[in-house]
């Protein structure tokens, strides 16, 4: 059962137009004046659905919107207002997937409550001590913001009680999963009453969510600010090709095309990682590295310098990049993208907030045009193929930048005054046009001898399959057989593969190559970026009850290949039996 399927929906153009301030949802005096405090005065879409959903009390909750619309908000508020001051117990709990969002979303919560004396909310989390937790807890908290595996670890030692629990509140859950808390998640459930309300929150709805809303909650509502899996709408999304061997010197190209760059360049591993930064640094740019090799201390320091604005690049990986909520990005660069491609979802919604736009950037080699359009099928947003600016185009931008900060450079700090004379004494003489090349000679040294001879980074694309009248050479793509042990003997055909394929990825994407059905076991070929995804797909599956076996075959010698798209439902009619029976497993990212 998925959520699809018993989720009544409300969209953002269903909002009621009527309640479109906050006094209007139900809101008592107190947190109204708290939101007044902080500026706030118009609720978000998401906000104006949600938050008198969880007043009402009635039903769980399937919540489907981006970081940075006001998530938060929409469940803290009616959570603050819920609280009995006189009940000395547990009874909101928020689990969020990291240490950072853990302590943002109880500061902010406590800053909705600042007006209701006797309120509590306390933040358990791990790399923190647990004693001063203990302690915490003792004090009778009404609501507790929490990393799943810190508090599993206190719930084992008889330290929480969450018996008289009234509602759970799970924000980004696929991260959660993404991050392998499934089985934490699980057991601390488990641990909780079965009449409590229930209200998940996520970005995106894969079929692991899927399973924890079906699993978890009773009959829920679903809302949705703005298209499933769609991203920030404030994003344009870019992407340039590039041999693989150059995607650095197109990185620094794309930095310096955007003088007032502020943003993230995701990476896919810590070496990887580590090296981007250093790179950047040696090269003169103000970037520092996020990993998940930093002590607590050095990754809090980077944080913090980014925050202020004092790096204008940070250089991460999904998991160590998953705390830092930082609202006026201007750039998200993906180095690489990501392994799942929903992740892509998480890393361009972190610019373009709070009605700001913002630039989503993918550096791509040729094998990986296809991707870009799996994204844009799963987003339904469109990208840009730009060509990497030549040296000549770099200079032209960076000179114009310098001219712009001249131009409107504040006056003079009167301390200057002392030292102005003999500057301008000694600088009179000069000529007009020598003094203005000297200067920019200063000034672009580096940058024109970085690209006084830079060459075509541009790498040609693989035909667009958009183009009916110019079809791709799907030979070319990469694939990764696949042996199962079921062939002609179970009864087992082509388009059962396909079926099975289907059924237990979830997906309707997929390309799948040539197919191989032998006396006792089966090979297929499939688009190699899914390759984790299948694997994880068929443990525990089954075909026609005989118990799945899957692992990654030998290449095949070179051969023409046939691509099929498994989008057909036709093919499940020649499946055997039910292909199901996978089940949430954790995930190690």
């Amino acid at each position: 059962m998925k959520c699809d399927s018993v989720c009544p929906r409300t969209r953002d153009g269903n909002a009621d137009m009527q309640t479109q301030l906050f006094e209007n949802l139900g809101l008592n005096d107190s947190l109204t004046a708290g939101i007044n405090d902080l500026g706030f005065t118009t609720p978000t879409p998401i906000q104006t659905q949600v938050i008198p959903h969880i007043l009402e009390g009635k039903r769980d909750l399937v919540g489907l919107a981006q970081t940075g619309t006001g998530k938060t908000a929409a469940f803290g508020l009616p959570l603050v207002q819920q609280v009995n001051l006189q009940t000395p117990h547990i009874q909101a709990l928020v689990l969020s997937p990291t240490r950072e969002l853990c302590l943002q979303i109880a500061r902010d919560i406590k800053s909705f409550a600042r007006h209701i004396k006797g309120f509590k909310a306390l933040a358990i989390y791990g790399g923190a001590s647990m004693e001063t937790q203990v302690a915490g807890l003792k004090r009778s908290p009404q609501i507790v913001v929490a990393t799943p595996g810190r508090l599993l670890d206190l719930m084992r030692r008889g330290k929480v009680d969450l018996s008289s629990l009234d509602s759970l509140v799970l924000d980004e859950a696929d991260e959660m999963l993404n991050m392998g808390f499934a089985e934490d998640l699980t057991a601390i459930l488990a641990g909780t009453p079965s009449d409590k309300r229930t209200y998940l929150f996520s970005a995106t709805m894969p079929r692991e969510v899927a399973a924890i809303a079906a699993g978890y909650l009773t009959d829920p509502n679903e809302i949705t600010s703005g298209p499933r899996n769609s991203g920030a709408e404030n994003v344009h999304h870019v992407y340039y090709t590039v041999a693989a061997s150059n995607r650095y010197q197109a990185l620094k190209r794309i930095v310096d095309m955007s003088p007032e760059i502020y943003g993230i360049v995701f990476c896919r591993t810590r070496q990887e990682t580590r090296e981007v930064a250093d790179k950047l640094a040696l090269d003169g740019y103000n970037a520092d590295a996020l990993h998940g090799d930093l002590s607590q201390a050095q990754r809090d320091h980077v944080m913090d310098r980014f925050r202020k604005k004092n790096l204008a690049l940070v250089v991460a990986t999904d998991i160590a990049a998953r705390g830092l909520d930082v609202t006026d990005l201007t750039h998200i660069i993906n180095y690489n993208l990501p392994d799942e491609l929903q992740s892509y979802t998480h890393r361009s919604g972190r610019t373009g907030r709070a009605g700001k736009s913002g630039t989503s950037i993918v550096i791509i080699n040729r094998k990986e045009t296809h991707k870009i359009r799996m994204i844009e099928k799963l987003t339904g947003k469109q990208f840009e193929a730009r060509p990497v600016p030549d040296g000549k185009a770099v200079c032209a931008q960076k000179l114009a930048h310098f001219i712009h900060r001249i131009q409107n450079a504040e006056a003079i700090d009167p301390g200057m005054e002392p030292f102005m004379e003999p500057i301008v004494r000694e600088l009179t003489a000069m000529d007009k046009e020598d003094l203005i090349r000297r200067l920019i000679s200063l000034e672009f040294k580096r940058v024109l001898e970085d690209y006084r001879r830079a060459p075509d980074l541009n790498a040609r694309e693989k035909p667009d399959p958009r183009n009916k009248t110019n079809k791709p050479s799907f030979s070319a793509m990469p694939m990764t057989r696949f042996r199962i042990n079921v062939g002609r003997r179970h009864e087992i055909s082509p388009p059962a593969v396909i079926g099975m394929v289907n059924d237990l990825s979830g997906k309707r994407d997929i390309q799948i190559g040539r197919i191989e059905i032998k006396q006792s076991f089966s090979i297929f070929e499939i688009d190699r970026s899914f390759e984790h995804l299948i694997l994880k797909s068929f443990h525990n599956a089954r075909f026609s009850g005989t118990p799945l076996m899957i692992e990654v075959a030998p290449a095949a010698p070179p051969a023409s290949r046939t691509i099929r798209n498994i989008r057909s439902n036709g093919s499940r009619q020649h499946r055997k039996g039910p292909a199901l029976g996978a089940g949430i497993g954790s995930r190690t990212c």
